[in-house]
């Protein structure tokens, strides 16, 4: 390979450079640019962003056209990976699931490995090879806007979580490939590292920390899921002064010494230039490039593509080829563990897995899984169907738009989900981010859900908006009232927003997203006066957060008679909380991070560091008359979430007794088997996730007070008892000691395992 022939293997193409019109989801056009291709593959030929909104014959063809000349009209004949995102879904009019935050809260990483494994049926076809998915930054920090996007504030069950999505999207082989080739797709693990936790929660911004803080919780979710993946990108943020694109201790001495990590490594978009235009560690382009090379990564677009500097800096001694050499070896690694270089095309079948039946199970599966029932006084849930009328209130129910809709290889198949039900007017769903404009016009909006329920009764549905998301106007508030009065309970449907990528690049108002970060984690506008007002009536009235991160909202969890949580859905979403509201479903999610009564009070993440919490006798507040009642700790509020990680109840009863351990002294290369007898004490059948924490009551440095290692979702019909086992390997119990090293220290751990974080049977065993 020439020198500018290495080069081009680290930097991110596009298919803009050939294909005509891409930005334009109507323009159907078969054709390319046959000197933009050429040109593009000169510079920009590793990799190749494909992550359009287009036609699917438009994407399948360009796709082949550039995968056909890098191997029939170049030297070498290399092709090249083809990159898309899929945080929780192909977003070219794929199938959209929940938002990363929402399969969390399913606690169900079986379930996330099978749909991991349908996002990579949906995008293998056109010839996509690497999703920029999973994201596995820590939920730590509720300001920042792009919690949504990962898998909750525990290390262990982002972990877990995103071990399951990279199985599930890296299981198997391309057709026609060889045993050689170990995966089908290259699952991008982001952003390495400690990104989720910005200085005021604001994107981008450094992170404060130490190596203990990246040891113990950052890191560990990358070891467990990012080692088998075949790329990693690296965070736009600094961590403790040292941006993460620079960073050698980071990129090599961990990740490529002591991890052995040998696949590809990419920045993320832009990110080499912020080297020297926001982090100002460099002077010039050329320094950006030699610093970041140095660190055996790729160069991303959306920047100067700094990289194109190399083989010049290279020339004149300031950068070494061996460098380039063995990034480049990284990058073929990944391209021939895909099978890329035996069949790197689209199939003729593209569309086939599009949607399938089989997918739409596993989705509605999913749907229902992740609703988390916070609260039901007096068991206010689940509405009969015997009611004469419900209220379906609040502007995250449903905005009715008139549509037609379309999607590029026809009309929808909306018999799918509503059967043989004429549809004229659908309400509007937001999704989470990082889906393309129109995806909503997939899903199922709660409105139409309940709508779709409650077709074959005789409940009337009386629907009033209240008011709008984004405004203080309470002008539909009387309508509202009228809907609520005239029914037997109330449904008040509020929460957060996102955009699709089309909307959310324009500036449209959103309060959660990427660079949409919020200095109060409360509802915005005229929302949480629109719930006192329903409250008012008199009526059961049920309050439904449809959010990309907790709300905190003290008067609604005190006098809301019951609340559901609903991170983002997918399309299923309006349906399944339908069937939650009405008992079709048994609720079953869990919180995979925890709600603070204000931005005050945060942070409220559950593995807080012993005496981040003292006992004092407080907590003060501030009562419904206005009446304030001052206490320490705080003053007029309370250090203790509203829901803490792991929360989250059932239609039945769970009771938990007989814990075992199958020893009291271990070593540290042993592993503890726990196990406990769960009954199922109610009247219908039920999902309970059996959730264990451990606690080590001395350490040789601050540990936190309790640390999830292990969980299982289990399924026990009404009146059965089973027996449920977690394992837990002693290894996981180290810490970062003050000498700077991971020891597994002999002592006594505490054990707690129960249906959340506040778990009920507690035991302890030795470690020696």
């Amino acid at each position: 390979m020439t020198l500018e022939e290495k080069v081009a293997q680290l930097i991110q193409g596009d298919i803009n450079g050939w294909t005509p019109n891409p930005n334009d989801p109507e323009d159907d056009t078969l054709s390319y640019n046959a000197t933009g291709l050429v040109e593009m593959m000169k510079y920009k030929a590793g990799s190749i962003w494909a992550g359009y909104q287009m036609p699917y014959d438009k994407l399948a063809y360009t796709i082949e056209v550039g995968q056909r000349y890098l191997m029939e009209n170049t030297t070498l004949g290399i092709p090249a990976l083809i990159q898309s995102e899929g945080l929780h879904g192909y977003p070219n009019n794929g199938t959209i699931w929940p938002s990363p935050i929402g399969l969390a809260a399913s606690f169900n990483p079986d379930l996330l490995k099978q749909a991991a494994a349908t996002i990579a049926d949906e995008a293998e076809g056109f010839g996509i090879n690497q999703l920029f998915a999973p994201d596995l930054d820590l939920g730590r920090e509720l300001r920042w806007g792009r919690v949504e996007e990962g898998y909750g504030e525990d290390p262990f069950l982002v972990g877990a979580m995103a071990s399951a999505y990279v199985d599930g999207v890296q299981s198997g082989s391309r057709r026609n490939t060889s045993s050689t080739a170990i995966a089908r797709m290259a699952a991008t693990c982001k952003h390495f590292a400690a990104f989720g936790s910005p200085q005021g929660g604001l994107n981008v911004a450094p992170v404060t920390g130490g190596e203990r803080d990246l040891r113990t919780l950052y890191l560990p979710p990358f070891q467990k899921a990012c080692v088998k993946s075949l790329a990693i990108m690296t965070a736009y943020s600094a961590y403790d002064g040292v941006p993460a694109a620079g960073d050698s201790h980071l990129l090599v001495d961990i990740l490529r010494k002591e991890w052995g990590y040998k696949y590809w490594v990419v920045s993320d978009a832009g990110c080499v230039d912020l080297l020297q235009n926001n982090h100002q560690v460099c002077d010039s382009r050329e320094c950006s490039a030699k610093l970041a090379v140095s660190q055996y990564q790729g160069e991303m677009g959306g920047g100067t593509y700094t990289y194109l500097t190399l083989p010049d800096q290279v020339k004149k001694g300031l950068v070494s080829e061996s460098i380039i050499d063995q990034t480049v070896k990284y990058i073929l690694r990944t391209k021939f563990a895909l099978g890329l270089f035996e069949n790197p095309y689209p199939y003729k079948d593209y569309k086939s897995k599009i949607r399938t039946p089989s997918t739409l199970q596993l989705l509605k599966q999913m749907d229902e899984e992740q609703i988390i029932l916070l609260k039901n006084d007096k068991n206010t849930l689940p509405l009969s169907k015997s009611i004469s009328s419900v209220a379906v209130i609040g502007p995250s129910a449903g905005q009715v738009l008139l549509m037609i809709i379309y999607y590029s290889s026809g009309k929808l198949p909306l018999t799918a989900i509503f059967g043989d039900t004429p549809l004229t007017k659908l309400t509007h769903p937001f999704f989470s981010d990082y889906v393309f404009h129109g995806a909503a016009a997939n899903g199922i909006s709660p409105l139409d859900g309940i709508k779709k329920l409650l077709g074959g009764t005789n409940v009337k549905v009386n629907y009033a908006e209240g008011c709008k998301l984004w405004s203080n106007d309470q002008s539909g508030f009387a309508d509202a009232v009228t809907a609520a009065k005239n029914s037997d309970a109330a449904v008040v449907f509020v929460g957060t927003w996102s955009r699709d990528q089309t909307e959310l690049w324009a500036g449209l108002n959103a309060t959660t997203g990427e660079h949409v970060d919020v200095s109060d984690l409360g509802l915005v506008g005229a929302s949480l006066d629109l719930v006192k007002t329903i409250k008012a009536t008199g009526k059961p009235t049920i309050v439904a957060f449809i959010s990309g991160r907790p709300v905190s909202e003290p008067w609604i969890a005190e006098h809301a008679d019951a609340i559901v949580q609903q991170f983002y859905p997918g399309e299923m979403g309006g349906l399944a909380v339908a069937e939650v509201l009405f008992g079709d479903v048994n609720p079953s999610g869990k919180m995979p991070i925890s709600a603070p009564r204000s931005i005050g009070t945060a942070p409220a993440f559950y593995n807080y560091l012993k005496n981040s919490r003292p006992g004092w006798p407080g907590p003060g507040k501030i009562l419904d008359d206005g009446t304030l009642v001052f206490d320490h700790a705080y003053i007029l509020d309370s250090p203790w979430p509203l829901w803490s990680f792991g929360d989250g109840l059932s239609y039945t009863t769970f009771n938990y007794t007989n814990l075992r351990l199958s020893k009291s002294t271990l070593k540290a290369s042993d592993t503890l088997k726990v196990t406990v007898s769960v009954s199922n004490t109610g009247s219908r059948d039920g999902k309970e996730v059996v959730q264990a924490y451990v606690t080590d009551r001395v350490a040789s440095v601050v540990t936190v007070n309790q640390s999830l290692q292990g969980f299982q979702k289990v399924n026990i019909p009404k009146g059965k008892t089973v027996d449920v086992s977690i394992s837990i390997p002693i290894q996981q119990l180290q810490v970062w000691s003050s000498s700077n090293k991971f020891l597994v220290e002999p002592g006594v751990f505490d054990i707690k395992i129960g249906s959340s974080s506040l778990a009920v049977l507690t035991g302890n065993f030795t470690v020696v």
